[in-house]
C-alpha cells in the first residue's frame, strides 16, 4: 500500500493518459456511423476511408504504420478501430494542451493562484461559466460587426487572439484547480504544483475526447475559462468591480 501511495501520482498520470487514448480511439470508431460536430478538431482526421496510398504525397509516413494499425471494429455498425490516429491526437492536441496550459501557469504564477483561488470560492465555477457565455456572444457580435468595416477588419484577428490567449490561461487555471481538487478527493501525497495541473489538463483532455459529448465538455471548459481570466481581470489580486470607475 505505501509503494502505491508513493507512485499514486506517476499511476494517475499514466491511468488518464491511457483513458484519454482509449476514448479517442471510441470517438474515432462512433464518427463514422453517427458524424459528431467538430470532433476533428481534437483527435484530427483519420486516415481510413481515404484513397489509395498510390495517390496520395507522403512526406514524413514513409512506412505507412499508420494503415497497418487500423482494425475492423468488433461492433457492427461502428467505424475502424484507429488507435495510431488515438496516439497521434494524444501526442499532438493532447500534449499542445497540456504545454499551452501549463505555459500560463508558469509564465503568471501569482496571477494564477488568485484566478483559482476564485474559481474555488462558492460561486466561482457558475460564476466562470456564466460570464464566458455572455463574452464569447460579445467576441461574436463584435467580430461580426467588424467585418462589415473596411477600416477595422484587421481587428478582427486581434479580438480573436486575445480570446484565446484569455481562454488558454483560464483553462491552465481550471486545470490546476482540477489537480487540487483530486488530490484533496483521493488524500494523495503532496506533489509540486504543475504535477498537479499537469493532472488538471489530462482530465480536460479526457472530456474532449468522450463521444459526442466531448465537444460540448471542451467548449464549457473553454467558456468558463475565459469567464474566469476576465472577471478575474487576468488573475488580479483585484478582481472585477466596478467600484474602480468611483474615485
Amino acid at each position: 500500500m505505501t509503494m502505491i501511495r508513493r507512485y499514486s501520482w506517476p499511476i494517475l498520470i499514466v491511468g488518464l493518459a491511457l483513458a484519454g487514448i482509449l476514448l479517442a480511439v471510441a470517438d474515432i470508431a462512433t464518427d463514422k456511423r453517427w458524424p459528431q460536430p467538430m470532433s476533428h478538431v481534437i483527435v484530427g482526421p483519420s486516415l481510413y476511408g481515404k484513397p489509395p496510398l498510390a495517390t496520395q504525397t507522403l512526406r514524413f509516413d514513409r512506412t505507412r504504420v499508420g494503415d497497418k494499425l487500423i482494425f475492423e471494429s468488433p461492433i457492427v455498425g461502428l467505424g475502424p478501430v484507429d488507435p495510431y490516429a488515438a496516439i497521434r491526437a494524444f501526442l499532438t492536441n493532447g500534449a499542445g494542451l497540456v504545454l499551452l496550459a501549463l505555459a500560463g501557469l508558469i509564465a503568471f504564477p501569482k496571477r494564477a493562484r488568485n484566478a483559482v483561488e476564485r474559481l474555488e470560492a462558492s460561486p466561482g465555477p457558475v460564476t466562470a461559466l456564466g460570464a464566458g457565455l455572455v463574452l464569447v456572444l460579445l467576441t461574436l457580435g463584435v467580430v461580426t460587426l467588424l467585418r462589415f468595416t473596411l477600416l477595422f477588419l484587421a481587428v478582427v484577428p486581434l479580438v480573436l487572439a486575445a480570446a484565446l490567449v484569455a481562454a488558454l490561461f483560464g483553462v491552465g487555471c481550471i486545470s490546476l484547480s482540477i489537480g487540487r481538487l483530486i488530490h484533496q478527493r483521493l488524500r494523495l501525497p503532496e506533489v509540486h504544483p504543475l504535477i498537479a495541473a499537469l493532472v488538471g489538463a489530462l482530465v480536460v483532455f479526457d472530456l474532449a475526447v468522450i463521444p459526442y459529448a466531448g465537444v460540448i465538455a471542451f467548449a464549457a471548459v473553454a467558456m468558463a475559462g475565459l469567464g474566469l481570466t476576465v472577471i478575474t481581470r487576468f488573475g488580479s489580486s483585484g478582481g472585477w468591480s466596478f467600484v474602480d470607475l468611483d474615485w
